[in-house]
C-alpha cells in the first residue's frame, strides 16, 4: 500500500478543467451550512473534476472504510498507483462527499474514477473485475502497462 498516492491538505485551484463522462445532475453544486460556524460553503462538481483531471486512477476513500481498503488493494495489486483522497483527512472532505453523492455515488466512498471517468463504487469495480474488464480499462487509462 506504500505505492498509493495520498493527497491531503488544502484544495487549491487548478487551471484547465477536463470533462468527465458522467451526467452531472441539474443542480451542479452542493451548499452546506456548518452548524458550528454557520458558514455557507459551496463546492461545485468542477472541484471533483479538477481533482481527477490528468490522473489515470483516483479513489475517494475514508481511512476507516473496509471497502475502500479492499478497492485500493485490488487496484494497487495490478500495479496501478492510484491517487487516493481520504475524505476524513482532507479539508472540505464533507463537501466533496456531498458532491460525490450528487454525482450518483451512494454510498459516496469508495468512489473510483479511471481515465477521468466515474466508474462508481465497489459493486461496479468488482463487476468489472469479474467480467475481466478492469485490467483493460486500467491499461487504456495508462494506469498500468503490460
Amino acid at each position: 500500500m506504500d505505492s498509493i498516492n495520498r493527497c491531503s491538505g488544502r484544495l487549491g485551484s487548478s487551471s484547465g478543467l477536463s470533462s468527465l463522462n458522467f451526467k452531472v445532475p441539474p443542480r451542479s453544486f452542493t451548499a452546506l451550512t456548518f452548524p458550528s460556524t454557520g458558514l455557507l460553503c459551496c463546492i461545485t462538481m468542477e472541484v471533483v473534476t479538477r481533482m481527477v483531471a490528468d490522473r489515470p486512477v483516483v479513489i475517494f476513500s475514508r481511512s476507516t472504510c473496509c471497502m475502500s481498503h479492499t478497492i485500493k488493494t485490488l487496484i494497487s495489486g495490478f500495479g496501478a498507483n492510484p491517487t487516493v483522497y481520504e475524505l476524513d483527512e482532507i479539508q472540505n472532505g464533507q463537501q466533496i462527499d456531498r458532491a460525490l453523492q450528487q454525482m450518483g455515488c451512494n454510498p459516496s466512498v469508495p468512489a473510483v474514477f479511471i481515465g477521468e471517468q466515474l466508474i462508481g463504487g465497489p459493486n461496479q469495480v468488482m463487476t468489472l473485475q469479474v467480467k475481466n474488464q478492469l485490467v483493460p480499462l486500467l491499461i487504456r487509462a495508462g494506469a498500468i502497462w503490460i
